[in-house]
């Protein structure tokens, strides 16, 4: 196996869009050929758009794009960029009245971060989606979707820490496999040896506490506002290794229910929606080695598998004017790419498309699940190690409960 940056994966253009001020963003990941998807939710709480798409009893419609966003439902609508982008250069499926982009969306819960009334807007949406036929920018940390994520909220957001997005990619011969993933956890964020890389703190915000022990306190009897003892994990936090801690702190647990850790797998092998579908669901495997907790009521966690192969004749289907519509069978150039009427719509030809795929990619579930999985654990590695800050900015941008006006 040979690990690849994500600019190595043409199949996939990816723009961003940070509010640096409001601590929230969206990331648009387009697929130039267009990619058949599957979905798999494990969290009680997702906040998406277009899933019903996925669905492996639906029709086997290409997906132009997947936003991944914050603003819990509120920024569902910044798709409508994305759509609006899409449709002024007639990318989408082809209808007799135009073309409809097919866009899926998932959002984090990062409104207890920046400010609870900024979300990810149209606007933004459209000049990321813009951005991604100039170029790509796969950019990992504090920026596009991960700006305002943040892990280990189990006793609230004042010893929670920052997360963020990260990415991870491979190739195995022919095969490419890529995972994005946008680390808004409830838990703790572990290494793939066991240490701590965020999540719940004390109240001096020196130890990184157990929180799945936490809950366990808590079940046991250790009532909301009573004092409970955490111990900390054998790990490291900035490399300094964590000493067994008996730190006091106040348990509001299951205050801090806004969570989501969403992702997705790209792959240039040919798959159906049933088969991505279950490699979405192998992928978890990924969020449940780095997470803990993970999948509860109080998360939306998420993961999309999409499969981008040579033999989707479908590229970027246009609908043409009237003229066109009555040149069938003709060539026709226009903005620079060659494009083939052929039923009154026109469609860039596989010489000319802008995804590099040089032959067919036959790969086996199995094998694309688990490396998956792999690549999933790689990118919350990633988007951790990427979105570090200091406890006082942290803090700064923390929003407390009892200023907020409902």
């Amino acid at each position: 196996m040979e690990r690849i940056s994500w600019n190595e994966i043409d199949f996939v253009k990816v723009g961003n869009a940070t509010d640096s001020v409001g601590k929230t963003g969206l990331t648009v990941l387009r697929f130039p050929r267009g990619a058949q998807g599957g979905l798999h939710i494990s969290g009680g709480g997702p906040a998406a758009r277009e899933s019903g798409v996925l669905d492996p009893t639906t029709a086997p419609t290409p997906v132009n794009a997947l936003v991944l966003g914050g603003g819990s439902a509120f920024g569902l609508c910044a798709s409508d960029g994305v759509m609006q982008s899409l449709e002024a250069r007639n990318i989408g499926f082809p209808t007799a009245y135009g073309v409809v982009p097919i866009v899926c969306q998932s959002d984090i819960y990062d409104l207890s971060y920046g400010n609870q009334k900024a979300r990810p807007t149209v606007q933004m949406a459209y000049n990321a989606c813009e951005r991604t036929f100039t170029r790509t920018e796969p950019m990992s940390g504090n920026v596009g979707a991960g700006t305002g994520a943040t892990v280990g909220k189990v006793c609230g957001m004042e010893r929670a820490m920052k997360g963020g997005i990260g990415y991870a990619a491979a190739k195995l011969g022919d095969l490419v496999v890529g995972a994005v993933v946008v680390v808004n956890a409830f838990g703790n964020v572990y290494d793939r040896y066991g240490h701590a890389l965020g999540g719940v703190m004390d109240e001096e915000r020196q130890h990184i506490l157990d929180a799945c022990q936490l809950m366990f306190d808590q079940y046991v009897g250790v009532i909301e506002s009573k004092p409970l003892v955490g111990k900390s994990i054998i790990g490291s936090m900035e490399d300094v290794p964590l000493k067994d801690s008996n730190a006091r702190g106040e348990a509001v647990l299951g205050i801090e229910k806004g969570n989501t850790t969403i992702g997705a797998v790209v792959t240039n092998a040919k798959f159906t929606k049933g088969e991505l579908t279950k490699i979405a669901m192998m992928a978890t495997n990924g969020y449940a080695r780095s997470i803990r907790p993970v999948g509860t009521l109080s998360d939306g966690d998420t993961i999309y598998a999409f499969s981008v192969s040579k033999s989707d004749k479908l590229v970027e289907y246009h609908t043409n004017s009237a003229q066109e519509s009555g040149n069938k069978g003709a060539n026709v150039n226009n903005d620079d790419h060659h494009f083939e009427i052929q039923n009154g719509l026109r469609r860039i030809t596989e010489s000319q498309s802008t995804c590099n795929i040089d032959k067919e990619v036959v790969a086996d579930v199995n094998v694309v699940g688990t490396l998956a999985a792999e690549l999933m654990s790689d990118a919350i590695e990633d988007a951790m190690r990427a979105s570090r800050i200091d406890h006082s900015e942290f803090l700064a941008n923390i929003i407390d409960l009892h200023e907020v006006k409902i």
